[in-house]
């Protein structure tokens, strides 16, 4: 009797099976995705005091926009949908937390809620309309809707027009206030902790394996009968308001927030963001967040590159088109890579011992 478990998959079902399933990790990839995590927590709590000013306030900086990149990932690693107007929900929960302060305090609940609130919101007005279109399509409506909300905010006088407004007073909830830099970054790592270990669960539940089956073949789903578009549209709005998160942490750490933060480059930096640490990974999102910061700060820092610092854009530009060409599954991959590069190597290498063994038994 064949037994029919062995035979190759069709194409269309290999693509299926490649989707991430409830279950679909080993115990040994599945304590790594847990334990590694969690050590750099660990190690990022300890380091604290070590760190000098500028270091904390840097470290501070590439958490919240870790933060950014994984909602992103929600969309782009889980659905497969890209979207070149993810900044908008960052930008409105800001300004949405600075404008729920008064000048003489700030709650630090009222604002969290207020800025979560106003990126869900928006994002399930975007999210409602622009997912009813696909491809190119989707990434052109989804750059208008933010672009829409940049002149909102840079051309009206809601957000103190291209100005911007300040947060007078950091926010507070009792004994927790964000004026001091330690309460800050703890804050900040408690709250990438959160969101990780929130989009992880999120990934391994029956939602995220259903993301995960129409990223591969929507329609295949749609047969199957899951109602595709509102599983879209509820990853769209949880990616929106883990934004909104973000958006509120950078706004407490700055206490300023201007229309920059919505406008269509950010979206395309924390794209890039995920592109360099490997779509599909969250540990990638938080990697290539730190590669990207880090790299931006070392070629605009004269005390490094010299005179070209002044040209940090060209050699940034350039050394991203350099890594995504060596790292087409971005760092992520290296161990991958490296893994092909040995084998092939040895193959080689048995290949001309053998070559060298058969020409002594003919001589």
């Amino acid at each position: 009797m064949s037994n029919t478990s062995s035979a190759p998959l069709p194409k269309s079902n290999q693509a299926y099976a490649e989707a991430p399933s409830v279950s679909g990790k080993s115990r040994p990839a599945r304590a790594r995705s847990v334990v590694l995590p969690l050590l750099a927590a660990v190690a990022l709590g300890i380091a604290q005091p070590l760190w000098s000013p500028y270091l904390s306030d840097l470290v501070v900086k590439i958490m919240i926009l870790a933060i950014f990149a994984l909602s992103l990932h929600i969309l782009v690693g889980g659905a497969g949908l890209v979207s070149l107007g993810h900044a908008a929900f960052f930008g409105i929960g800001a300004y949405a937390a600075v404008l729920a302060a008064t000048p003489e305090s700030s709650n630090f609940a009222l604002m969290l809620v207020a800025a979560v609130a106003a990126s869900a919101l928006y994002a399930l007005v975007v999210g409602a309309l622009s997912l009813r279109t696909r491809g190119v399509y989707f990434i052109m409506v989804t750059l208008a809707f933010a672009q829409m909300a940049f002149f909102v905010f840079h051309d009206t006088d809601i957000g103190g027009g291209s100005d911007g407004i300040y947060l007078m007073v950091r926010p507070s909830l009792g004994a927790l206030d964000m004026e001091s830099a330690g309460t800050r970054y703890y804050v900040v790592l408690a709250a990438l902790v959160l969101v990780y270990a929130f989009i992880g669960m999120l990934r391994h539940s029956r939602f995220g394996a259903a993301l995960a089956g129409i990223r591969v073949n929507e329609q295949r789903m749609r047969a199957a009968g899951f109602a595709t578009y509102w599983y879209k549209l509820a990853g769209f709005v949880i990616a929106g308001a883990l934004a909104g998160v973000a958006g509120f942490l950078l706004a407490a750490r700055d206490g300023v927030v201007n229309p920059e933060l919505l406008a269509w480059h950010h979206s395309g930096e924390v794209l890039l963001m995920l592109i360099l640490g490997g779509i599909g990974s969250l540990r990638g999102a938080v990697i290539g967040t730190v590669a990207f910061v880090v790299l931006k700060e070392l070629l605009s820092t004269q005390a490094v590159v010299g005179n070209l610092a002044d040209h940090w854009q060209l050699t940034l530009g350039l050394a991203i088109i350099a890594l995504v060409a060596l790292l087409p599954k971005g760092l992520m991959g290296l161990g991958e890579q490296w893994r092909q590069w040995r084998d092939r190597a040895r193959s080689k290498a048995a290949k001309a011992q053998a070559a060298t063994h058969q020409g002594a038994h003919h001589d």
